[in-house]
């Protein structure tokens, strides 16, 4: 269109070629400025756009991860039940960088971080519950048999759930009742019926500099079930 403009149009009209049916549109041009200078100022703009662009995709990325760890931060705090569990969520929030530990005056000595929560199913097969993200990925990644049943409820914040195959396959009542208990100790707990995933262990896999807790699993199934309050205060252990 270099041709069809001159110094001191305000404006004028050009077919968008990527755009479906090539519709006119209207671009607006500085009048002081030569076409060549208008050409150059676009694509400087343009290039500015693009950049932006770019980096407002990967923020807002990285914003929507920071949105779903604290969330599920806040579904360990809902479930704390002592002292000791605060204290393990301090730690991780101090580890993962969302607060600053604290440094002036006399440390006070940090109690050690409790061990999974510990259920045994009907059939006496025993299953492990982590009690925050932190333990979670401890209980996946270094307590568990990679031929262990994974579970976690779908797409939500909650525990890691594993069942012992040491002794064999678990039958399907015990991964029925590990599935009730991931979605009892899971954001779901006060709902009706929710998805509840199940692998194996060696199908769980944590992404390179995702937050405690966070991993993505292949080979899974699905399995509906409803929280129990009062089927996980029967098989607990402790």
């Amino acid at each position: 269109y270099g041709r069809a403009i001159r110094r001191g149009m305000p404006s004028f009209e050009a077919q968008d070629f990527y755009a479906p049916d090539c519709p006119t549109v209207t671009v607006p041009l500085d009048e002081r400025k030569t076409p060549q200078q208008n050409a150059a100022y676009n694509y400087k703009m343009y290039t500015k756009a693009k950049t932006a662009n770019r980096m407002l995709t990967a923020l807002i990325a990285e914003a929507r991860e920071d949105e779903a760890y604290l969330e599920s931060v806040l579904d360990e705090l809902s479930r704390a039940e002592c002292e000791r569990d605060l204290s393990d969520i301090r730690r991780e929030l101090v580890g993962t960088g969302y607060i600053r530990e604290k440094t002036q005056g006399k440390r006070s000595k940090q109690p050690a971080a409790r061990k999974p929560l510990r259920f045994v199913s009907d059939s006496g097969t025993e299953i492990l519950v982590g009690r925050g993200n932190v333990q979670n990925d401890e209980l996946t990644f270094h307590i568990a048999r990679r031929t262990d049943l994974w579970l976690h409820v779908q797409k939500l914040p909650g525990s890691h759930v594993i069942v012992s195959q040491a002794a064999g396959a678990a039958d399907e009542e015990t991964v029925r009742q590990a599935a009730a208990l991931a979605a009892t100790y899971s954001h779901a707990r006060t709902g009706g019926k929710v998805a509840v995933d199940c692998t194996q262990v060696r199908f769980v896999k944590k992404p390179s500099g995702a937050k405690p807790g966070r991993v993505i699993y292949t080979d899974y199934r699905t399995i509906i079930v409803s929280a129990d309050e009062t089927l996980a205060n029967r098989l607990r252990r402790e």
